[in-house]
């Protein structure tokens, strides 16, 4: 009997539906980490909070400690991580047009790998995940993929 070797296009082309099973969409388990949610500190890079008159883009960490400056607003928790693509093109978009948040709105930036107890709480079970919660942080909605503010209000309770 004759044995055959695979070929340099069958290697390639595992390798490719590797990377592609592999993208940003898939669940990524992660250890649980010894820090409580309350300390993940992933903020938004251009600064650790950026306030504006209408609506916020901020870091999980300023939520906590300021929860409070935000019971009027409608907040989503945005949970994202640094290797996600599509995460990327939503930071992106968000951070460059701060100016658009529309009034009432929290964006809040929550580290994807370091949140377990948050992911655990709504469910989220891979990043690119948006949660809008009420004032005792209660979820009211779940959705993955928006990448700019105007898809968030689409998906807003």
């Amino acid at each position: 009997m004759r044995k055959t070797r695979p070929s340099a296009f069958t290697f390639v082309s595992l390798a490719i539906a590797t990377l592609l099973l592999s993208s940003c969409a898939s669940p990524v388990e992660v250890a649980e980490t010894s820090k409580p949610d309350s300390e993940i500190t992933q903020s938004p890079p251009s600064s650790e909070v950026v306030t504006r008159v209408a609506g916020d883009y901020i870091s999980y960490e300023s939520f906590v400690t300021s929860g409070d400056k935000y019971s009027d607003s409608k907040v989503v928790l945005f949970f994202n991580a640094p290797w996600c693509s599509t995460c990327k093109v939503a930071r992106d978009n968000f951070e460059s047009s701060l100016a658009d948040i529309p009034d009432n709105l929290t964006v809040v930036v929550v580290y994807f790998a370091n949140a377990f107890e948050l992911r655990k709480k709504y469910g989220v079970t891979v990043q690119h995940t948006f949660v809008e919660i009420d004032r005792a942080g209660e979820a009211l909605g779940k959705w993955s993929g928006s990448t700019t503010y105007a898809e968030i209000v689409k998906n807003l309770a």
